[in-house]
């Protein structure tokens, strides 16, 4: 079985034959975020994250799994699908009546929010891990161990009190076992598999140089966007010449709403020293040809674009003119007197 899970992986995944892209561990998780406002009011948001896309939410009432993609059931049926939904349904629940009893107990002041995230990972070479943590106000609280709940050092004793309540029920604990350990696994993998299309998908990046405000008197801060590309790994660099400039500051990788990524990175560089910038960008889409922006194209572009709106607010301040002396040279006809 461990055997048929790396040969899937290596299979399924963007960029399947090469070893660099399993750096990271595959997972699937599911966040929940359950906030009490009183004793009679709390509000859960519960959803389903495949790496970094979402590919499932929760619909509260009646309490049911919503499915974001056409491929976020994997290959999973739908007997198994409402299994789940009535686990997970279960685990609201009980989560809900298990911190209104502490909450009682320990005297706690409303609001307060409880965070709790379960899943497994897969990692080319290596087994499948599950995990299961609660944090409370965004602290650590408990951690699912070796099939039971563990206090976390930051919990104190409140952490030990609930975790000997909560392993209070065996029956429970298996389950919890057996979802990280078998089920978790088996979906990750059926996500995967019905997912590949769109996960194997390649989108070229789109990019794009600005100018930022400079906080020393004669410099410059240039800026390279990169937005739109899919998958995630990718290098932007400044370059001078042929090298890489070490002073390229770079900010983190972030989502775009249709499931590519946007990156910016800047320079902070004296006016003087701008010549002979550019900015690289390779990315799995672009077939081995790397896009380079100059940053002389680029005031070339700024001053062409400047001079072509200066041109047109000259050209229409003079068209105003000449009509203003065209009405007054026709008024000046009709009001003359006749002989």
């Amino acid at each position: 079985m461990l055997f048929l899970q790396f040969l899937l992986l290596a299979v399924l995944l963007p960029g399947g034959d090469n070893k660099d892209d399993f750096q990271e561990p595959i997972s699937f998780q599911i966040i929940q975020i359950s906030s009490f406002y009183s004793r009679s009011w709390v509000q859960t948001l519960l959803s389903g994250w495949l790496g970094e896309l979402q590919v499932q939410g929760w619909n509260t009432n009646p309490g049911s799994i919503i499915f974001l993609w056409p491929w976020s059931k994997g290959n999973f049926s739908n007997e198994e699908m409402m299994e789940l939904e009535n686990f997970f349904r279960g685990v609201v629940i009980g989560i809900h009546w298990a911190f209104y009893n502490l909450a009682s107990e320990w005297r706690l002041s409303y609001p307060f929010e409880v965070q709790m995230v379960g899943g497994c990972e897969m990692h080319f070479g290596r087994g499948s891990v599950g995990f299961l943590r609660i944090a409370y106000q965004g602290s650590d609280f408990l951690i699912f161990q070796n099939n039971s709940w563990w206090p976390s050092p930051s919990g104190g004793s409140r952490a030990q009190h609930a975790s000997t309540l909560f392993n209070g029920n065996i029956v429970i604990l298996e389950s919890i076992d057996r979802l990280l350990s078998d089920t978790c696994p088996r979906f990750l993998l059926g996500l995967l598999e019905a997912g590949k299309a769109y996960l194997r998908r390649q989108v070229k990046p789109k990019a794009w140089l600005s100018s930022g405000p400079s906080p020393h008197p004669g410099h410059l801060v240039l800026v390279c966007h990169v937005s739109g590309f899919y998958p995630k790994p990718i290098w932007v660099m400044w370059m001078l010449d042929d090298q890489e400039h070490p002073g390229t500051q770079q900010r983190d990788i972030l989502p775009n709403a249709d499931g590519t990524w946007y990156l910016r990175k800047s320079l902070d560089v004296k006016a003087i020293e701008a010549a002979g910038l550019s900015c690289r960008v390779r990315h799995s889409s672009l077939g081995g040809q790397d896009i380079i922006l100059y940053w002389e194209h680029h005031i070339s572009t700024g001053l062409i674009v400047l001079a072509v709106i200066v041109a047109l607010v000259l050209l229409t301040g003079l068209a105003f003119w000449l009509w203003k002396c065209w009405i007054r040279h026709q008024l000046q006809r009709t009001l003359l007197p006749l002989d």
